[in-house]
């Protein structure tokens, strides 16, 4: 991504902002800005899920991996909230490249925050089992939307090469994370339902 692109501001503003500013007649933010956002939350599902959990006793034997695993979703939730914001401004720099670069990283990175999220029925409160469900199903559905700006901006690129490899790569993930959300849903079901 272009190091000329200037951050936008939108994590210093209230969400009202961001949302008012979403519904109305602006080029931006738009439907990648909202992905990267829709994946921001549901790493923080996680995050929450996690430090609830973090020094309960019976759940101290997994205390290293959940230390480990809130470290990555607080890694993933800030990268996100990044993502939302130079999202913006690579639409706004009409800069090809940086328009698919942003969406590519967002599809990188919710398949690294759902893997998260299989480990943890067993290692968290079940009692919020029903957020590592929402979280993976955030980051199923944020993967999709930008997969979908990836392909937009494929098209313009004019590279078959780059094309080829980055819609191999994403076709890939895309069934692991149908597969790892599909897993999660069946096992917080039969939780949920006893």
């Amino acid at each position: 991504m272009s190091d000329q692109l200037p951050v936008a501001s939108y994590q210093k503003e209230s969400l009202k902002k961001y949302i008012d500013d979403l519904a109305a007649k602006l080029p931006a933010p738009g439907g990648g800005s909202a992905s990267a956002f829709t994946a921001a939350m549901a790493v923080s599902l996680i995050s929450m899920v996690v430090n609830f959990t973090i020094g309960k006793p019976k759940y101290a034997k997994f205390d290293s991996e959940l230390k480990e695993t809130l470290e990555k979703s607080e890694k993933l939730r800030n990268e996100f909230l990044d993502l939302v914001d130079k999202d913006v401004w690579a639409y706004k720099s009409k800069n090809i490249r940086d328009a698919l670069d942003v969406p590519f990283m967002v599809c990188r990175l919710c398949f690294e925050g759902i893997k998260l999220c299989p480990a943890l029925i067993k290692k968290s409160n079940p009692n919020l089992v029903g957020d590592l469900a929402v979280a993976a199903v955030l980051l199923e559905s944020a993967f999709t939307c930008d997969y979908f700006n990836v392909e937009i901006n494929l098209k313009s690129v004019g590279d078959r090469k780059l094309t080829q490899i980055i819609r191999k790569e994403l076709a890939g993930k895309q069934k692991k994370i149908k597969k790892i959300r599909l897993g999660m849903e069946e096992k917080v079901g039969k939780i949920i339902r006893g």
